[in-house]
């Protein structure tokens, strides 16, 4: 998932904080379960619905967040307090690639026509891991468009092995090709 930038500082922020004082999994947690709270349509249409005052959306985030960290909890409220509400939405994913960050690992998909075992999953991860330099943690995706092979995405990197992208490659070379007239 792309996270803007707005987010990504907040993001950093908590990390940050939640590392120098020890609380860093709590926050994880707490964010991960945020995140799956604003995930619900019915919870995220309240949250992010104009027509609602803050007040009220506040009060019921402060209901929600009570068990929390004490520095989620904060965020949350300074969120409010500067109308910055939409960085919610994006929190949770941006948290989590911070988290994996500072653990030297990335996040990444393989899409495939058909679903991959595992230890093909692992045998990618690992092959694109060496590549990169990070541990890889890759989830499956299908794609009937690709009829075989696997196109692999992690850390802003494409490995394209499929029928369809090789066949693309080839019709890109054949119609650059010089031809020699006889």
């Amino acid at each position: 998932m792309i996270v803007d930038a707005v987010t990504a500082r907040y993001a950093e922020a908590l990390y940050r904080l939640a590392a120098e004082r020890g609380g860093l999994e709590a926050v994880r947690g707490g964010v991960e379960q945020l995140a799956a709270e604003i995930a619900e349509p019915r919870v995220s249409a309240f949250l992010f619905d104009a027509r609602v005052p803050a007040t009220e959306k506040r009060s019921r985030l402060e209901r929600l967040t009570q068990t929390f960290h004490p520095l989620l909890r904060n965020l949350v409220g300074l969120l409010f307090d500067k109308h910055r509400e939409e960085v919610l939405r994006g929190l949770g994913p941006a948290f989590r690639q911070r988290y994996l960050a500072g653990k030297g690992a990335v996040e990444g998909r393989v899409q495939s026509a058909r679903p991959l075992s595992q230890a093909d999953i692992d045998g990618l991860a690992g092959a694109v891991g060496k590549r990169i330099s990070k541990e890889v943690l890759l989830e499956n995706e299908i794609d009937a468009d690709l009829v075989g092979g696997v196109r692999v995405l992690v850390d802003n990197r494409l490995v394209d092995h499929s029928v369809r992208g090789r066949l693309a490659g080839m019709r890109k070379r054949l119609s650059s090709a010089r031809v020699l007239n006889a």
